[in-house]
Formats: C-alpha cells, structure tokens, sequence
C-alpha cells in the first residue's frame, strides 16, 4: 500500500511531468539560459520520460544536451497555411515568400559561417547566394538595396534570436535597416544544427513539385510492411492532429484513420490527456482537445480589443447562415456592426474602407482556429462554430411562492 508521502511525490512528478510536456508543445525548443529555463530543467529531469511517450505515441525524436531541449514537431497536416511562421514583435505579423526565402538563406550562411558574425556580413552571404539562377527562375531577387528588403531580413535575425540560435553581442537591428550602424552576434552552433525537424535533408530531395517536395520531407523512412507498422503510423497521424489541431474532423481522414480512431479514440484521447492535460471533446463531426488553462493555443478566442470583438461578431453571424458566403457579405456586415458597436472599436476600424482588412483579420483566425474554410465561393462554416451561435431569448418569469404554514 502507498503512504501518503508516495502518493505526495507520485503527484508531485506527475504535475512535474505534465509541465515539462506542455512546455515542450508550446516552445518544442528550449535553451538552457533565458526566459524559458526552468522548463528546459524540468524537461532535462524528465528527459527519459518524455522522449518514450513521444516516440511512442508521436514519433517526435526528443533530443536533450547541456544546452538546449529539441522537439522535433511534424505536423500532421503539413499543407496547413493557417500557422506560418511570425515575427519575434508584438505585431506577429505572418511571414512573407521573401522572408522564409531569407530565412533559409540565413540558415545556410551562419552554418558555413563563424563562430561570430556581423549582419551586414550575413546580408552580404544571402545576396551572393541569392543570386542562384534557379530563385531567379522563381522570380525571386534580394539585393538588401531597398528597405524593405532589409527589414525582411531584421524580422529573419529577430525570429533567430527569439530561437536562441543567434545572440546580440552589440549593436542593433534597427540601426542597420537605417545605414546607421551593423550588428555583431554570437552564433550558437549546436542550436543551429537541432533546428531543422526534417526527416531527411532537402539537398536529398529530388522532387520539384512544392507537393511533392513537402511530402518527401515528411516521408517516415520505416517501410509500413506490416499491419502492426501501419497502424503505428496511423496513431502517430492522429495524434500529432490532436496535440497541433485546433479540431479533428472526422470527414478530413481517410476510411482507414477513421476506422482506427473509432476503435482506439478512448485510449488515444487519455493517454493525451494524462500527459498533457487536455480534455477531449467528442462530437459527431470530430474531435477538439481543450485545455482548461488556455495556454496551448497561438491564437485565442474570444479575444480582447476591437479585432477580437470583430471576429466574435463576424463569428456569431456565420454560425446562422449555412452555405458559403462571399467575402463581400462580410464586409457590408461589418460596416452593419459598425453602426451598432463603432463607438467601442478604435478609431482606424471605424473609417471607410477598412472593411476588407478587418474582414481577412477576423477570417483568417477563425480558419486558424478550424472554425471555417476557404473556398472559391467564399466563406465556409465548419461544425466547430456552432459553438459561437446565438440561440432565441428566453424571459424567465419569476414565480413568487406563497408562504404555507403547517
């Protein structure tokens, strides 16, 4: 029989556990110094632990050194648009084609690079090598000239420092996008080489389709020639979706996925839930992993401000209409909302005009958020929204009950 002080310290290494779990799925990689050390110690201590459960049940390799702790996430969904990579600012402003070229260009020079390098020596690697005929095929050029293309590269450098793969010596971003000054960092070698999450190098790829490319990527290189090997590579896939899915909808999987998920969703969902904390919830179109302490998501709702309260609304009336609806329905609502809520929006959403963009804002989370789609016709609700629908108002009457006495 347990004592109370095991029981004490079971409970104490599984919150312990569960910490570390979650801290690796909101920051799969965590340095030994900064703001996210203590979870990297919690990750270190649990290290065994985590790599076998991941392995297990995600087929996500954990690597664990003195200096740094390494997710390596594939998603299970890899065509997904709706998470790309952000700027390290409070804007979060998505990354453009240009910048995830310069990022993969940065990649490649600090690895052929020093254990020290300057910005303006990076930005002088990337434009030799942007000058490869094949991006010019693609209709890509950086010469790092215009300003734009050097605060492309600023928010490329921000992104790596936020990683812990780039360090400020001296020096600052902003004063270089001006001319006025360069910026030298140390360069972290064995952060570098931990970052890529691919299951084999691109230079090994030989396909040219972006498709085609991108599968190859993620390809597992464990030939599934049995039925125990597919039905792993299965758990893995479904997994991997519930852990990064907003929401897994039954009609997104194929009839052996689903098949699989239908006898195995208890088990699956628990041991989730057990590591993690999550809680299923399960209905007829498919499956969402909540989490009581809400801080699992990048994107959240309902959100404050005037563009949360924006997609609340916008969120609200497509949950009551069924079909597509064009963009431009959209907008004419939000000018609609604009007479009855504008006096609590600023002042930049209020001006004529500003439909459009506030429109892609709020449209964009939702399908972040897996509560609607994108198609040719317009806006697709997804099941999910019906969470957001607005039912009749029901008065209540009071009832006032006489006394009675005996």
């Amino acid at each position: 029989m347990s004592t109370p002080l095991t029981e004490v310290l079971d409970g104490r290494r599984a919150a312990e556990l569960q910490k570390a779990a979650r801290a690796l799925l909101k920051e799969p990689l965590l340095l030994a110094h900064g703001p996210h050390a203590d979870e990297y110690r919690l990750v270190r201590q649990h290290a065994a632990e985590l790599r076998d459960w991941f392995d297990r049940n995600t087929g996500w390799p954990l690597l664990v050194d003195a200096e740094a702790a390494r997710l390596r996430k594939t998603p299970g969904t890899p065509h997904d648009p709706t998470h790309p990579a952000r700027e390290a600012s409070r804007a979060r402003a998505p990354f453009t084609r240009r910048r995830y070229v310069l990022l993969c260009l940065a990649l490649a020079a600090l690895e052929r690079g020093e254990a020290q390098i300057a910005l303006g020596r990076l930005a002088e690697q990337i434009v030799l090598d942007a000058a490869d005929p094949q991006l010019a095929a693609a209709g890509l050029e950086f010469t790092l000239e215009r300003r734009d293309e050097r605060l492309d590269l600023a928010a490329v450098v921000r992104l790596l420092l936020h990683h812990g793969v780039l360090r400020r010596v001296a020096g600052d971003e902003d004063a270089y996008v001006s001319g006025a000054g360069d910026v030298l960092y140390d360069v972290e070698r064995r952060v570098l080489a931990g970052l890529l999450a691919t299951r084999r190098g691109p230079s090994t790829v030989a396909a040219e389709d972006f498709e085609e490319r991108l599968a190859e990527l993620g390809a597992e290189s464990v030939a599934l020639d049995s039925d125990e090997l597919r039905f792993r590579a299965i758990r893995w896939t479904l997994t991997r979706r519930l852990l990064d899915d907003p929401v897994l909808y039954y009609d997104e999987l194929t009839d052996t996925e689903l098949a699989y998920l239908t006898r195995q969703r208890s088990f699956i969902a628990a041991r989730i839930g057990e590591l993690t904390g999550l809680v299923a919830e399960v209905r007829a179109e498919g499956i969402a992993m909540v989490d009581p302490l809400d801080d699992l998501t990048d994107v959240r709702m309902p959100e404050q401000g005037t563009h949360g309260h924006i997609t609340l609304l916008l969120a609200e009336y497509l949950a009551a209409v069924r079909g597509p609806v064009p963009l431009g329905d959209l907008e004419r609502r939000v000018r609609e909302l604009a007479e009855e809520h504008g006096g609590f929006w600023s002042r930049t959403a209020r001006e004529p005009g500003a439909e459009p963009q506030l429109v892609e804002q709020a449209v964009t989370k939702l399908a972040a958020l897996g509560l609607v789609g994108r198609t040719p016709d317009g806006i697709t609700p997804r099941p999910a929204l019906a969470r957001y629908a607005v039912g009749e108002t029901v008065v209540v009457e009071s009832v006032r009950r006489k006394a009675t006495h005996a």
